[in-house]
C-alpha cells in the first residue's frame, strides 16, 4: 500500500497540512438539500457523511443558520420512502442536492435534470444514465467515487497473503436495487482474478435466510475466502455475515470499514473522500456547472486487521502483513 497516496483539495496536501478555513461565503444564503438513507439522528450520532459534509462545509465558510439553509430528509428506515422525499427535495428547489451514494443519486436523478447532485462517497458514478465520462460527466451529476479496478485486484491479493494457496473466493454483494455499476465491479474482480490464477463466484442476496443459503453453497463449492462489496443493504448485515463467516470458518475482506470484528478491511479513507467531495459542493454553489467537473476517485486508502478474528478462524496474519497494516485490532 502506498503511504505517500494524497488528496488535494484546493491546493492543501491533506495528508500534510492541516485543512485551511477558507474566505467567509457571503452576499446570499445558500439552499443546500440531503438525502439520506437510515435516520436524521444515527446519522449525526455514527458521525457519516451528512454530519461530515456540514462540518466540513462550516471549514470552507458556509454556517448553517448565516448562510447556509440545510433540508435534510431521511428515510428512516424505510427505503420504499426516498423516491417521494427525494420529489419533495426537488419541489424544494435547493441550490445543490448531496447524497451518499450512487443508488440516492439515481433516485434524486429521476425527479431532477437541472439541479445539481452531489455524490459524497459513491461506490461508482460512471455507469450512471447521462454520465458521459469521469473527466467530464456533463449532467447534474458529479462528485467522489470510490471504485477502481486497482482496488478490485488489491483485495484479492491481500486474501491471497492470509489464505496459502488460495484458488476459490465467494463475492458478496446485496441487492436492494438494480445497479448498472455492478458490471464494473464484477469485470474489474473477474479480470484481476483471473490474473492471479482465483476463480470467483458471484453471489447475491435480499434477506437473512438467503445468507444462510449462500454460505451453506459456499461450503459445498469448496470456496476458501469471502470478498464483500458494501451497500447501504448489506451493510445492515454486517453483523451476521461476520457470524456466518466465524461459523464456516471463511476468511473475509470487506470493501468499507463499519463492522469492528471483520477480519480485513481494505478502503478508501473516507474522511479525505468526504472532505474532498464537500468542495464540489462549494464550487457548484459558486456558480460551476456539475457537468464540467470530473468525477473524483479515492486516492487514500487504509488497510486494518483484527487479529482476534483471524485467532477465532484458525489464521496466522503474516507479520508482514502486519507491518503493512494501518491498524491492527486486537
Amino acid at each position: 500500500m502506498d503511504r505517500r497516496a494524497f488528496i488535494r483539495v484546493v491546493g492543501v496536501n491533506l495528508l500534510g497540512a492541516p485543512f485551511v478555513v477558507q474566505a467567509q461565503v457571503t452576499g446570499r444564503v445558500y439552499r443546500l438539500g440531503y438525502l439520506g438513507q437510515g435516520s436524521k439522528s444515527s446519522n449525526l450520532a455514527d458521525g457519516g457523511a451528512f454530519p461530515a459534509l456540514l462540518q466540513n462545509l462550516r471549514v470552507l465558510g458556509y454556517v448553517e443558520g448565516t448562510n447556509l439553509t440545510v433540508d435534510s430528509r431521511f428515510a428512516e428506515g424505510h427505503p420504499e420512502a426516498l423516491a417521494g422525499l427525494a420529489a419533495q427535495l426537488v419541489q424544494a428547489k435547493p441550490d445543490v442536492i448531496a447524497v451518499a451514494s450512487a443508488g440516492l443519486a439515481t433516485v434524486v436523478l429521476e425527479h431532477t435534470k437541472t439541479i445539481p447532485v452531489v455524490a459524497l462517497n459513491a461506490g461508482e458514478l460512471q455507469a450512471e444514465p447521462g454520465v458521459r465520462s469521469l473527466a467530464r460527466p456533463g449532467g447534474n451529476l458529479t462528485g467522489m467515487q470510490l471504485f477502481s479496478p486497482e482496488t478490485m485486484g488489491k483485495r484479492l491479493q491481500l486474501l491471497q497473503e492470509v489464505v496459502p494457496g488460495l484458488r476459490r473466493v465467494a463475492v458478496l454483494r446485496g441487492v436492494p436495487w438494480t445497479r448498472p455499476g455492478y458490471e464494473l465491479y464484477r469485470d474489474a474482480t473477474a479480470t484481476a482474478a483471473a490474473k492471479l490464477g482465483i476463480r470467483v463466484r458471484f453471489l447475491q442476496f435480499e434477506a437473512i435466510g438467503d445468507l444462510n443459503r449462500l454460505f451453506d453453497e459456499m461450503v459445498r463449492e469448496h470456496d476458501q475466502a469471502l470478498l464483500v462489496w458494501a451497500n447501504p443493504h448489506l451493510n445492515g448485515y454486517r453483523k451476521e455475515i461476520f457470524d456466518l463467516t466465524i461459523r464456516h470458518r471463511l476468511p473475509a475482506i470487506y470493501d468499507v470499514r463499519v463492522y469492528p470484528p471483520d477480519l480485513i478491511v481494505y478502503a478508501a479513507k473516507r474522511d479525505d473522500v468526504w472532505r474532498e467531495a464537500a468542495t464540489y459542493v462549494d464550487r457548484i454553489l459558486k456558480g460551476a456547472n456539475p457537468g464540467d467537473l470530473p468525477i473524483g476517485q479515492a486516492r487514500t486508502f487504509e488497510l486494518i486487521i483484527n487479529t482476534t478474528t483471524a485467532k477465532a478462524l484458525g489464521l496466522t496474519i503474516p507479520q508482514s502483513l502486519l507491518l503493512r497494516a494501518d491498524e491492527v485490532i486486537q
